[in-house]
């Protein structure tokens, strides 16, 4: 099953990539971010955790993955973020909670709007945090080896 998750995932993301007019040799990598961040949404899920920390770990996942990605192939990381974090988005739970509103349940609207708000917030959680800690991490990688390259040439 969680096969064909990612199957279908990776699909989904890279038919977004080219909507989005990511470049042509980008399109594999775009899916395969995709599909890294809806298997791990997809097995935190299953294991019990709630949607929006299920979802903050999968943009949490893509994001470092698209990190990496954009270093390798030497390009802005938003091109691999954008298509990949499609599967995540809440777009129908934010239908359901539209509909439950024009058709005036509102309890059920909440809890949908809610819903939908919560797993929006982790996906933009997810992903600055990412952001964050890449940063660090390059920021941290960068100093050491200067600081390296300093101790060997005195």
């Amino acid at each position: 099953m969680i096969i064909f998750q990612a199957f279908i995932s990776f699909f989904a993301t890279l038919f977004f990539a080219i909507i989005f007019n990511a470049p042509r040799k980008l399109l594999i990598a775009c899916g395969f971010v995709g599909a890294v961040g809806w298997v791990v949404y997809y097995i935190a899920n299953m294991n019990g955790l709630s949607d929006a920390v299920s979802i903050f770990l999968g943009s949490f996942s893509l994001s470092i993955c698209a990190h990496i990605l954009a270093r390798i192939y030497k390009r802005p990381v938003i091109i691999f973020n954008v298509s990949g974090i499609i599967p995540l988005v809440p777009g129908g739970v934010a239908y359901d909670a539209t509909k439950n509103l024009i058709i005036s349940d509102f309890n059920e609207a909440i809890i949908k709007g809610s819903q939908a708000t919560l797993s929006s917030g982790a996906i933009a959680f997810g992903l600055v945090t990412a952001e964050m800690l890449f940063l660090t991490v390059m920021r941290t990688y960068k100093h050491l080896k200067a600081k390296q390259i300093k101790h060997k040439n005195p």
